[in-house]
């Protein structure tokens, strides 16, 4: 071998891509990014295509940066290799693991054969972060900042064998802006100590730079960059070991609540002056708000009624949450500017501006419609309405049954508790904009049609023939036409005049298979559930031109046939409601 100190190095149109990451400094442009702090790799270990790379990143100081050279875990791609040395007790007392006298991002241990990792205790303690892990054998350490929450804030393999060829490859990442945090409180600069190997063309340009040696060392002249080019099987073997400053102690621009400028107002806004408002001021928000809260679980966003309002105030655990965003017309929020800037993350605040609009603005939507979670509880009372009749049905007929069971909802537990309990309520009132996706739309009737046939065929099947129904001519109907045929006989005994008594044998001599026009939107939102599964647009239009619904107004979205459906299956249940209770109030 033929050292040479040089400022020559490998060009970059012959580095691999990893080889040129691995050489690349980090920015401050991406806070979500992730960063690369540990890794072992290894491609194609006896074929054409062989790559390998180990790498962990040291934390050094600043003032300590232009001393560090090349480490000896350069070569290991361990921060600790085996296991001390100890002949007598208290001689592991001074035991310190390092990257030769530096920290380390992620704890590595590995004796050639096994290896673990973990984020160092230094790290995700200073931080604030909680571990939790996924996976069977194949298991990753996760740490999340669960007052934010931030999820996935660093993340990585537990642990590597290697026999012969390494068993999984390794990977360690962490945020770029929790990592940049990290070394800023600290004064740390983040170095990649890294070990790469591949096999290269044998060409005539990197030939060139062997100068006629068939093994060459390159070393930079800042003493912390070596390539190393030889012959190999005949092709180039490439070898660099290297450490490389790559994340400095520059921070990556944050979300900041200071000079928001609101809709409306003439002044930015922040923290002290909203907290010294004294008088009410509000801002208006599209509800579009929500979304971000609805699609995670962790997130509580269970609406919630006081009074003739709608609160829909999301909130994490008992961390932090929106206080007295009330609902006003069909897609837009209300919320006082200083409950807005109560305690919480500024990121949540600045994800409440980006979905501000003026009270101009919010008064051209019309502020006197109704909203999703109106319309679901509209929906949910007729509901509640017609099994409440079909209970007191069912009691006439001496069949056993109640109220909960024949709709899936309990009405005490929801007066005491609102819609805690039941999360497809929930479900039900999600964010429905006007340019609502044909996806959704169906999605949103599939829910509708699941709660609707929660409605047990055998409870409904045996108050029918009860009534007087042929079992053999109902035994393979399913809830819609159940439903449909004891709404003929309600409706033709009320036609009669009878009373509750006349239930009992009421269906003998009606045609209870017979199609009611008052129960068409039940069926056509079942037939936009199976369109749900094919998603044909042409069906969807047909189904809604039955309803008499302008597809026309499909052009701008599906929000307005959203609502339609809710309206039209509301209706359905109130009708066939008022039709239960007119026999059984009739004496």
């Amino acid at each position: 071998m033929n050292p040479q100190t040089t400022s020559i190095l490998i060009p970059v149109n012959f580095q691999p891509e990893k080889l040129r990451k691995l050489l690349t400094p980090g920015n401050t442009s991406s806070a979500a990014e992730q960063i690369l702090v540990s890794e072992r790799y290894e491609n194609d270990r006896f074929g054409p295509n062989y790559e390998y790379a180990h790498m962990l990143m040291a934390a050094v100081p600043e003032e300590c940066l232009d001393a560090f050279g090349i480490p000896r875990e350069a070569g290991e791609g361990v921060v600790a290799h085996s296991t001390p040395y100890v002949t007598e007790k208290g001689g592991c007392r001074t035991y310190s693991p390092s990257v030769s006298g530096h920290d380390y991002i992620v704890a590595s241990w590995g004796t050639g054969s096994y290896f673990g990792f973990s984020l160092a205790d230094k790290v995700w303690m200073t931080l604030g972060l909680t571990p939790r892990s996924i996976g069977g054998d194949h298991q990753k350490l996760i740490y999340d900042d669960l007052e934010k929450p931030i999820f996935a804030v660093a993340q990585g393999e537990v642990s590597n064998e290697y026999y012969w060829i390494q068993k999984r490859n390794v990977r360690w990442t962490m945020r770029n802006d929790y990592l940049r945090k990290y070394l800023w409180m600290r004064n740390l600069i983040g170095v990649r100590v890294f070990y790469y190997e591949t096999d290269l063309d044998d060409v005539p340009d990197l030939r060139q730079l062997m100068n006629e040696e068939t093994d060459i060392t390159v070393k930079s002249e800042c003493g912390k960059l070596e390539y190393r080019l030889m012959e190999h099987m005949g092709r180039l073997r490439l070898q660099v070991t290297a450490a490389i400053p790559c994340v400095d102690t520059a921070l990556c621009n944050t979300p900041s609540t200071d000079g928001l400028l609101w809709p409306g107002h003439r002044s930015p806004m922040n923290h002290a002056k909203a907290n010294a408002l004294i008088h009410e001021e509000h801002v208006f928000l599209k509800d579009t708000f929500l979304e971000r809260y609805e699609q995670n679980s962790i997130f509580n966003t269970v609406p919630f009624k006081y009074g003739e309002t709608w609160s829909c105030s999301p909130s994490y655990g008992g961390q932090w949450g929106f206080t007295q965003c009330i609902r006003v017309g069909r897609n837009i929020i209300k919320v006082p500017i200083r409950e807005l800037y109560m305690p919480k993350p500024d990121a949540e605040i600045c994800h409440a501006h980006y979905h501000s609009i003026s009270e101009l603005e919010a008064k051209s939507f019309g502020l006197d419609q109704e909203h999703i979670v109106e319309k679901t509880d509209a929906f949910l009372a007729e509901l509640l309405r017609l099994a409440d009749s079909l209970f007191a049905f069912a009691s006439e007929l001496e069949i056993s049954t109640c109220s909960e069971e024949l709709c899936g909802f309990n009405r005490h537990e929801i007066s005491n508790n609102g819609w805690t309990n039941y999360p497809r309520l929930c479900e039900l009132a999600e964010v429905a904009p006007l340019e609502m996706t044909e996806k959704k739309f169906l999605s949103r009737c599939k829910l509708l049609n699941e709660i609707i046939q929660k409605i047990p065929n055998g409870k409904i099947r045996k108050i029918l023939i009860a009534m007087g129904a042929n079992a053999r001519d109902i035994k393979n109907l399913q809830s819609l036409k159940l439903l449909q045929g004891i709404y003929t006989v309600v409706d033709k005994l009320n036609e009669n005049g009878e009373n509750v008594q006349a239930l009992k044998g009421g269906a003998i001599n009606i045609d209870i298979l017979v199609s009611q026009k008052a129960m068409a939107p039940l069926f056509v939102n079942n037939d936009l559930r199976n369109a749900d599964a094919h998603a044909i647009t042409q069906t969807v239009q047909t189904c809604l031109t039955s309803l008499d619904f302008d597809v026309a107004l499909l052009n701008d979205g599906y929000g307005l046939a959203t609502d339609f459906m809710f309206d039209q299956i509301t209706e359905t249940l109130k009708i066939f409601a008022s039709q239960c209770e007119q026999i059984l109030e009739r004496d």
